[in-house]
């Protein structure tokens, strides 16, 4: 995969594109030097800087290497597919003072449309390190809302019922009957058929309701806020107030801190009960609200690999609908193809798992979505490209290639979908250049090859509109 050289600037927050390249100076980012031999100061601060954060930026997929431009240091970060922010460690004061933001390198309408079209297919994962010291408008205030929305209602979903005891009137005893209650308060009033009775009822944690409720209700306020930030925030309305309607019968109370921490203990290995908890807090201490004005944020990533296939999903759901294909997806292990090894301990892959498969009536399709340059790259000459350009793109060929012998048909059209940037589809629409094919004959079988693109830059509609007849378009002979 090829980088490039992104202009940022430089300070507290560096910001990075994915897949590129940034020198930072390091006089720039330490301060003066108290010392006259500067560069072996800035030389060792350097080093100091990228040890203490060697965790942070591997996990976010950034390599680090000190270079020197004459006498000055300079700190080059070489980024991977991993968007987000999380803070960085002072090598001079052992506190989180940075912060690093990776941002998309392909253009798009904004997280707020793409997160809409997609369904939240994909979220971002948000980091148990501390906040960001400057970075809250890194990121829309609604995308953390919208993260906490998302893990309360997977909490509210995954609920164990549980019994617990109930007390009432009713007309026929049941369970425990409280016989002195009785004959004080209904024999007296001749209200025989009011029977105070104590039984076990099943029913969801009442006291984890009440507290979900309270988050709720904070979040749909603060999401009131920012009506103005446009349909995003609108949809986010909605799904909270659906979500209340499901805590409705529960008054909503704020948790005391050491309720919260004993959820957290009781529960650890419950994934979606920490998570669940942890956005409760968040939103007790006002992190994660739609409408916060501390500046201050939390720390988040996200793989640009899972989420263009969510985006190429998408527009794959809505080309299926309207071409009556039937669209099984990897993400929900619905093409997952076993390999049957002889001695399964000895084996490598256990399994192929395609993207996407479409079953239309008259063909089949398989799908893999590449986060890529490559279609750019492509736009010239063969000759031309580089030999790591044109060594990945083999890789990929060969790899849809090997999907479509999973699948017994006679016909198979196997698809690569790569991004590209608006300019370069505007041109290719205008020349109607959005889809190559070619064809290989392999026996009775025929594999029709498709490399086409879908771009961020344009709505989910319009793409499927313009491909999906060329998509759906065969020829059975």
């Amino acid at each position: 995969m090829t980088t490039r050289r992104s202009k940022t600037r430089i300070g507290e927050c560096i910001r990075l594109e994915d897949t590129s390249e940034h020198s930072v100076p390091a006089d720039r980012l330490f301060g003066a030097a108290p010392v006259k031999d500067n560069t072996s100061y800035y030389a060792r601060l350097s080093e100091q800087f990228i040890s203490a954060n060697n965790k942070i930026l591997r996990d976010f997929g950034i390599d680090a290497l000190i270079t020197l431009q004459g006498s000055r240091v300079r700190i080059n970060f070489k980024s991977g597919i991993v968007i987000g922010a999380a803070p960085l460690l002072s090598p001079t004061s052992g506190r989180y003072e940075y912060g690093i933001v990776t941002h998309p390198r392909f253009a798009w309408l904004g997280l707020g449309p793409v997160f809409t079209q997609t369904g939240w297919k994909v979220t971002p994962e948000l980091l148990r390190l501390p906040f960001l010291p400057t970075s809250e408008r890194e990121i829309p205030r609604w995308l953390l809302s919208g993260t906490v929305l998302l893990r309360l209602e997977t909490l509210l979903r995954s609920l164990n019922r549980q019994f617990s005891f109930a007390e009432a009137d009713l007309p026929s005893p049941r369970g425990q009957i409280k016989w002195e209650r009785y004959a004080l308060t209904k024999i007296p009033r001749l209200l025989m058929l009011d029977v105070p009775c104590r039984f076990p009822e099943l029913e969801r944690d009442r006291d984890l309701q009440g507290a979900i409720h309270f988050a709720l209700r904070k979040q749909l306020a603060s999401l009131e806020t920012q009506r103005n930030a446009g349909t995003v925030v609108t949809a986010l309305i909605e799904l909270c107030r659906g979500l209340m309607v499901l805590v409705q019968h529960v008054p909503p109370h704020l948790p005391l801190g050491r309720q919260l921490r004993a959820w957290s203990r009781t529960r650890m290995s419950h994934e979606a009960f920490t998570n669940g908890v942890e956005a409760m807090e968040w939103t007790i201490e006002n992190r994660g609200l739609a409408g916060m004005e501390d500046l201050r944020g939390l720390p988040w990533k996200m793989s640009m690999d899972s989420f263009y296939e969510s985006w190429v999903e998408t527009v794959l759901e809505i080309m299926c609908r309207r071409n009556g294909g039937i669209l099984k997806t990897g993400r929900k292990r619905e093409t997952i193809r076993p390999i049957a090894w002889d001695k399964p301990f000895l084996g490598s892959q256990k399994f192929l798992l395609p993207d996407f498969v479409i079953e239309h009536p008259n063909a089949f399709l398989v799908v893999d979505a590449k986060y890529k340059d490559h279609w750019e790259d492509l736009q010239v000459p063969w000759s031309k490209v580089e030999q790591e350009i044109r060594e990945g793109h083999r890789q990929d060929l060969h790899q849809i290639l090997s999907y479509s012998t999973l699948f017994d048909k006679r016909v198979i059209t196997a698809c690569l979908v790569y991004p590209c940037t608006d300019s370069t589809w505007s041109s290719l629409a205008d020349r109607e250049r959005l889809c190559h094919r070619a064809s290989i004959q392999a026996g009775s079988r025929r594999i029709d090859l498709l490399l086409t693109t879908f771009p961020f830059s344009r709505p989910a509609d319009e793409i499927a509109q313009k491909l999906g007849t060329q998509f759906f378009s065969f020829d059975t002979n």
